[in-house]
């Protein structure tokens, strides 16, 4: 336990971030400082506000790292059921995708984006998990199952393969 200054709590809390490549939960970062996890969350607005670039994923809070050499793409997909989803997540970390995020388009709200950062079956099981346990809905329920997710792959072969699926 840390008890400090807002100041340096934020300043610590962009130090943690940028020295870790795994997100960390907004409990965790509560914890460490001893304070509540709205208190994170504030604190986190305020560093995006200054001009901290940091991420909120299922996982946790990550700083992004930059890869020029990244192979990004689009998959468009349609299904409904938790067995479905799990299967299309698992099949893109098989063939070495992370799956950034998920996009669908609302008609009245437009664009709605959902960062998912997952690229290992264990991420896809904790998703899936938190989702089971918070009774939460996929943003597809909104469009009757049909999503977009951007995926990062190692290379055009793998991205093949991949497609061969959609």
């Amino acid at each position: 336990m840390i008890v400090m200054a807002t100041e340096e709590r934020r300043r610590e809390i962009s130090n943690i971030l940028i020295s870790t490549d795994k997100p960390i939960k907004g409990t965790e970062l509560a914890s460490r400082f001893d304070v509540s996890r709205q208190v994170i969350v504030q604190d986190i607005a305020l560093l995006r506000a200054e001009g901290f670039d940091v991420i909120a994923t299922p996982q946790g809070y990550i700083v992004p790292k930059y890869n020029n050499n990244k192979i990004l793409k689009t998959i468009v997909s349609k299904h409904f059921s938790i067995d479905e989803v799990e299967d299309e997540l698992v099949t893109m970390v098989d063939y070495g995708a992370k799956i950034v995020d998920v996009i669908v388009e609302h008609p009245i709200y437009g664009e709605m984006r959902g960062i998912l950062d997952i690229g290992y079956k264990d991420e896809v099981n904790e998703f899936l998990k938190e989702v089971k346990n918070g009774n939460a809905e996929f943003l597809s329920t909104l469009t009757d199952g049909i999503h977009i997710h951007t995926i990062e792959v190692p290379n055009e072969e793998s991205f093949a393969k991949l497609k061969k699926y959609y």
